[in-house]
């Protein structure tokens, strides 16, 4: 039986107050020093988005984890802001929602430290439509909705760029923003937080949506996505992540490997059909 943690809105609001607190502490607060090199025996708590960074993990838990010795509680959180000023402050242990660009500019902006471990899957990045079955049904004057965080905003306008609906500045690369659209091609574009953008789908024409909300929202990107991001050579892993300084804690250790085993990977595969895909291998620098 799961023993995962939800946290409300209320809850998560008042966490985010708490935890900008003690965010400002010195190096020798030991809040923000916690030592888990010799706490093997303690629970690794991971922070984590419910689907599939969630689901994954319970997985380890409930068929993995005992037999390695391993002590799992995860904890859900349903935006991107928290699950790393808990990993930062120590009030988990480490989180696994992100790849490597969102954590770059994560890190950048709010002087965290948070570093990857090992890279776990891929969630294409993908434009769905209620209305429209394809891409070329897409006209002049229609309405799409993007995320509005940097990274995963950038990741959508090249997506829509690949694919002959807008074109861009050379060279912006995933850091592109609808300012660096060079022609939109009549297209409206609606800037939302990721997680609302699949309810956002009856109220604008398409939407480009993160693979983990689009699976939440019944839509399976596999199937259902007009163009889905490319898997070669993507540089969005999500991955297992902690503090700099926990990298060798050998709980964290232990669930890494678990993380990139056959077992883990026939689960992703079986579970979401190539809406979700393994990304063992491939190490996040």
């Amino acid at each position: 039986m799961r023993k995962n943690i939800k946290l409300t809105a209320g809850i998560a609001t008042a966490a985010a107050l708490a935890l900008g607190l003690s965010a400002c502490g010195t190096s020798s607060d030991p809040s923000s020093s916690k030592d888990t090199a010799g706490a093997a025996d303690k629970a690794l708590v991971v922070a984590a988005s419910p689907t599939p960074h969630a689901d994954i993990l319970n997985f380890v838990k409930e068929n993995l984890a005992e037999k390695a010795g391993l002590k799992l509680e995860v904890k859900e959180f349903t935006d991107y802001v928290l699950p790393n000023t808990a990993t930062q402050s120590g009030q988990v242990d480490a989180n696994f929602f992100q790849h490597k660009p969102y954590l770059d500019d994560f890190n950048q902006k709010n002087k965290t430290t948070i570093v990857p471990v090992v890279n776990v899957h891929l969630e294409p990045l993908g434009l769905y439509s209620k209305s429209l079955k394809s891409v070329k049904d897409i006209k002049a004057g229609q309405t799409i909705a993007v995320p509005n965080d940097t990274t995963n905003g950038g990741r959508a306008l090249q997506l829509l760029a690949e694919n002959g609906l807008i074109t861009i500045k050379p060279g912006v690369g995933t850091n592109a923003k609808l300012s660096d659209i060079t022609d939109k091609k009549g297209l409206e574009f609606k800037e939302l937080e990721a997680a609302t953008v699949p309810r956002a789908l009856n109220d604008v024409d398409a939407a480009v949506i993160n693979g983990n909300y689009a699976i939440e929202a019944k839509l399976s990107p596999a199937k259902d996505a007009l163009v889905l991001e490319k898997a070669d050579g993507n540089p969005y892993a999500n991955f297992l992540a902690v503090k700099e300084g926990n990298e060798k804690d050998a709980r964290v250790q232990k669930l890494a490997e678990l993380l990139n085993s056959p077992e883990v990977k026939k689960y992703i595969e079986d579970t979401y059909k190539g809406s979700v895909i393994p990304a063992f291998g491939a190490v996040a620098k």
